[in-house]
C-alpha cells in the first residue's frame, strides 16, 4: 500500500496572496504544539534558532501539530545546508532561513531546499517526508511542494531586498523587528517611528518585487497593522508571551481582590 506525498497548502495560499495569521512556538512542548494547533491560526511558526529545541525533538512537534489544521513553518538555527536538510527530512515544507543578507546567501537557501539538479538536497528513502517511504511521488514533487522564506533581519539586508527577492525559488520575504531595529540603533524598541517606517516601507517593496511579504507581530493590534500596510503571512503572537500575559493577568486579579 503507498501514500500519496503531502501538499503545501501554505504555499498555494502564500502565492495566491491571501493573508495568513500564524503564531510563533518558542515553548518547544508537544503538548503546547499539539494544543495550539487545535486553535485554527493559518500557521504555527517552530523557531529552532533561538528555542531550545534539536531536531529529534522538533520532528515531534510537528508530529504534535499534525493533529490540527494548521500548516508548519520551521525556523532552523541557520543557513546552512545540513541543518535545512534535517528540517526538511523530519517533514517540515516551509522553511524560514535567517539571518539572509545577499542574493547569494538568498541562493545557498534555495539549493539547500531543492534536490538536484535545482538545487543540491542530499538525498534519503524512509523519512517522515516521503512518509517513511511509502509515497512513491515524494521525490517527483518534493521541489514543488517545498516552500522557502528568507528572512531580512539587518538595515544592510534591506538595501538589498530587491537583489534578494529576485532570488528564483525565494516565495516570501520575512522581516525581523526585533533585529531590524538594533541594527538602527533601537535595540530592544521595535516601536521606535525609524523602525515602523522600514518595516512599512519593506512590505510595499517586497509586494513590487513579487514576493509574499511576512512579519512578526507580538500582539494582534500589531498584526492588523502590519496586515494593512501589505503583509500577507504575520505571525500574529508568541506561545510564551501569551503564556506569561495570562498568568500576568490572572494574578493581578488575584491581588486586587
Amino acid at each position: 500500500m503507498s501514500v500519496a506525498a503531502p501538499k503545501n497548502a501554505f504555499k498555494r495560499r502564500l502565492l495566491a496572496g491571501e493573508v495568513q495569521f500564524g503564531l510563533w512556538m518558542s515553548l518547544a512542548s508537544p503538548v503546547t504544539s499539539e494544543a495550539l494547533s487545535l486553535v485554527g491560526f493559518d500557521w504555527l511558526a517552530f523557531d529552532a534558532e533561538h528555542a531550545p529545541v534539536e531536531i529529534s525533538e522538533l520532528q515531534g512537534l510537528l508530529q504534535a501539530a499534525a493533529v490540527g489544521g494548521s500548516a508548519c513553518v520551521v525556523r532552523p538555527a541557520w543557513n546552512d545546508k545540513v541543518l535545512i536538510k534535517r528540517v526538511l527530512d523530519i517533514g517540515a515544507q516551509t522553511v524560514l532561513v535567517p539571518f539572509v543578507q545577499d542574493a547569494s546567501e538568498a541562493e545557498a537557501a534555495v539549493a539547500a531546499t531543492r534536490y538536484p539538479p535545482e538545487g543540491v538536497r542530499g538525498v534519503a528513502g524512509s523519512t517522515r517526508a516521503s512518509r517513511y517511504g511509502q509515497a512513491p511521488d515524494y521525490f517527483a514533487t518534493a521541489n514543488a511542494e517545498t516552500c522557502l522564506l528568507v528572512q531580512l533581519e539587518t538595515s544592510d539586508a534591506l538595501d538589498r531586498l530587491e537583489e534578494i527577492a529576485a532570488v528564483p525559488g525565494v516565495d516570501g520575504v520575512f522581516v525581523g523587528p526585533s533585529d531590524l531595529a538594533a541594527s538602527m540603533g533601537y535595540l530592544g524598541n521595535p516601536a521606535a517611528e525609524p523602525v515602523q517606517a522600514a518595516l512599512r516601507d519593506a512590505a510595499r517593496r517586497i509586494t513590487a518585487s513579487g514576493r509574499a511579504p511576512g512579519i512578526l507581530a507580538t500582539n494582534a493590534g500589531d498584526a492588523l497593522r502590519y496586515r494593512d500596510w501589505g503583509y500577507r503571512f504575520i505571525a500574529a503572537s508568541v506561545d510564551v508571551g501569551l503564556l506569561v500575559q495570562a498568568a500576568q493577568k490572572t494574578l493581578a486579579v488575584l491581588r486586587e481582590g
